[in-house]
């Protein structure tokens, strides 16, 4: 995918077929999720589950256990650092829309912790792999990010997650990042500012569609974008069911 088609580069793919209506979708679906009763006062506690379900779906899409004891969420790296990353997503609310790469170093940091070798902490924790053309792509991401373009927040997560997966920027736990990324970015951009639905579960549960998908992103062709995009969008549909299960636990 080329981010340098247009001075917004990513309002053509709000006008693929189908995009606009599937973002309409998802936004009124999230939207239902904040407006529950129990959310109005009470979604601290919604976040914090939704938060972990998130990581606990991540996790599971790159390998780790579905279903952890406590003792798994310690000793599972990926899963440990899934929910580490997840922990940090409020914090990092406002570097993300000031500074996303700062952002991203310190996502890898936590999800990579359990995974990188203790003597390579320094060459990998947080910093990007010397790819051609991968430190430009980046940096064309951060400008999207920080007000590059105007496209609908479900369109730029998608796109976030979607470039992150793309590059594998970092040497381990890369799809981790690409879910807290984009995660992040959703909330940043008002689709879930409180962070309560869990489109994650979405993901894992239509794992071959999600890969599949992921695939055609990375092609580039309209085709493939466009179908990216409404798995996405999808998904937030699906999110905002597991976050009105969450609210409707704690009736």
């Amino acid at each position: 995918m080329s981010l340098r088609s247009a001075s917004d580069p990513l309002a053509p793919l709000v006008d693929l077929p189908g995009v606009a209506d599937a973002v309409d979708r998802a936004r009124g679906a999230v939207t239902a999720v904040h407006n529950h009763p129990v959310n109005r006062r009470g979604w601290p506690a919604s976040a914090a589950e939704a938060g972990l379900r998130a990581a606990r779906a991540s996790a599971a899409i790159d390998g780790a256990p579905l279903a952890p004891t406590t003792d798994e969420l310690v000793t599972d790296p990926v899963l440990a650092g899934a929910v580490r990353a997840a922990d940090e997503l409020n914090r990092l609310l406002d570097v993300w829309r000031g500074a996303p790469l700062q952002a991203l170093a310190r996502l890898h940091m936590l999800a990579a912790a359990d995974l990188v070798p203790t003597d390579r902490y320094s060459e990998e924790l947080g910093r990007p792999r010397r790819e051609p053309g991968g430190s430009t792509r980046l940096a064309l991401l951060a400008d999207l990010v920080t007000g590059g373009t105007s496209a609908p927040a479900p369109v730029l997560a998608a796109i976030v997650h979607g470039e992150l997966l793309t590059l594998a920027p970092f040497t381990e736990a890369n799809g981790v990042v690409a879910r807290a990324a984009a995660r992040l970015a959703a909330m940043a951009a008002g689709l879930d500012p409180r962070g309560l639905a869990v489109p994650e579960v979405g993901h894992l549960r239509q794992a071959a569609e999600y890969r599949a998908a992921a695939t055609g992103f990375a092609v580039g062709t309209p085709d493939g974008l466009r179908s990216w995009l409404l798995h996405c969008c999808a998904q937030w549909e699906a999110g905002a069911r597991e976050g009105i299960s969450i609210a409707e636990a704690r009736t």
